[in-house]
């Protein structure tokens, strides 16, 4: 009953404030997200920015500023942890970068809510929509662009995963198959891959590939009885 007794009508009513700001702001960030059907969407996003308000302003109260800002340090480290849940790598590629991200940025809007600045959430929030909307033809833009060979050095690797045993089958198929199609490699390794396979990772001579040929690449390698998986990517360093 004593916690009862100790109700503070205002602290209540700030909290209330806080946590419908964290609702509203997570929300309009997780329409954006719901509505592109990513990962994580409208509850997700939510949930995020009100755990990190609930929890900044628990902090607050008990404890003060100091203590909220201590909370806030965790808050980061732990939506951090719940970005890398999304992201997933599938054939070479990593996807869920701009999810996790956006994840980041709700807890931090959430945070805002739970320190009482709810103004600032407002801006953060106009921000966080601004990146994943009107940016977006601008890398679109981008993307469709010939990539400047001169400017940028680009690695294509081809990966092949075998069993131990048909190591050197796979090996001399794969080299086989790439210099049949004028793509030589510059470059082998062979890594252990789990208890009985082993990794190929064919690096490419040529800077400048076919994405369509090297799909029928993969395509063909990961129908071949010995090879239990074929994917290969593309990457750049300035």
């Amino acid at each position: 009953m004593q916690s009862f007794q100790d109700i503070n009508t205002a602290s209540l009513l700030e909290t209330l404030v806080s946590l419908v700001a964290a609702f509203i702001l997570g929300g309009l960030i997780g329409l954006e997200r719901q509505y592109r059907q990513r990962t994580a969407g409208l509850r997700t996003n939510v949930l995020v920015a009100l755990g990190a308000s609930i929890f900044v302003d628990m902090a607050s109260s008990l404890t003060g500023s100091e203590g909220a800002v201590r909370v806030v340090a965790y808050v980061v480290s732990g939506i951090g942890f719940l970005g890398a849940g999304v992201i997933m790598r599938e054939e070479g590629n990593v996807r869920g970068l701009n999810t996790a991200a956006t994840l980041w940025c709700s807890g931090a809007v959430g945070a805002c809510t739970g320190a009482g600045l709810v103004i600032e959430a407002a801006m953060g929030t106009l921000f966080v929509l601004a990146a994943n909307t009107l940016l977006r033809p601008v890398v679109d833009k981008i993307n469709s662009q010939p990539l400047d060979v001169q400017s940028a050095e680009v690695t294509n690797t081809v990966y092949v995963v075998t069993s131990s045993e048909r190591q050197k089958e796979a090996l001399a198929l794969l080299e086989k198959e790439l210099e049949d199609l004028h793509y030589p490699t510059r470059d082998l390794e062979v890594h252990p891959f789990g208890g009985e396979n082993v990794k190929i990772e064919a690096t490419l001579a040529a800077t400048s590939v076919n994405g369509a040929v090297m799909d029928l690449i993969v395509e063909h390698l990961a129908a071949l009885p010995m090879v239990r998986q074929a994917y290969w990517s593309a990457s750049t360093t300035e």
